[in-house]
């Protein structure tokens, strides 16, 4: 605490960890929309927002759950999943907006896991995007082949294999054919 006796409180938002106000002036100042990327256990979700003086505006908003209405049966909080949201995301938006800047929040982004991914489908749907390709997922990770490959060696052992994919054999998908739904989801969201 400041010992002087003009003391400055900061903002709320600042004082509870919610917003880095530095950080998001660097963003408006950039002039460009912000694609705000946002993640859960089991969801990922894209917004478009805008800055206005009285207050951010929401374009459009894309939700990973959204890829049921496309034929994804799998988990929608995985990195195919997340690449295919932001294929989606990039191809609802890209007649009204060409590039953007991505909004991170206080997070931060690991090499290799489902943001990176997100952000290559967006990328990939054609919207302009500054960002090292290396800290994107390898092509195996994102069209679900490496789960494939997992769900195959776990085939050996019938009993870990139900308790990995009970979920998913739940509700009758194999694992193993996930490369081939992932296509054919892609294959519809490109199709729109």
């Amino acid at each position: 605490m400041s010992k002087s006796k003009i003391y400055t409180v900061s903002f709320k938002r600042k004082r509870e960890g919610k917003t880095d106000y530095p950080k998001r002036l660097n963003y408006l100042k950039s002039d460009k929309t912000r694609f705000v990327i946002r993640v859960s256990t089991n969801n990922l979700s894209i917004q478009a927002v805008d800055y206005h003086a009285d207050g951010d505006k929401i374009t459009i908003t894309v939700k990973s759950s959204d890829l049921k209405k496309y034929g994804w049966k799998y988990s929608t909080g995985n990195i195919p999943s997340s690449y295919l949201t932001g294929l989606l995301f990039g191809n609802k938006i890209k007649e009204k907006i060409k590039e953007g800047i991505i909004d991170l929040g206080l997070n931060t982004i690991t090499k290799g896991t489902r943001v990176p991914a997100a952000i290559k489908g967006i990328i990939d749907s054609g919207i302009g995007l500054n960002y090292d390709e290396s800290i994107f997922p390898s092509e195996e990770a994102i069209t679900g082949k490496r789960i494939v490959e997992f769900a195959n060696l776990l085939l050996k052992d019938e009993e870990k294999y139900k308790k990995q994919f009970s979920k998913y054999l739940k509700e009758n998908q194999k694992p193993e054919l996930m490369v081939e739904q992932f296509e054919k989801v892609k294959i519809k969201i490109n199709g729109e």
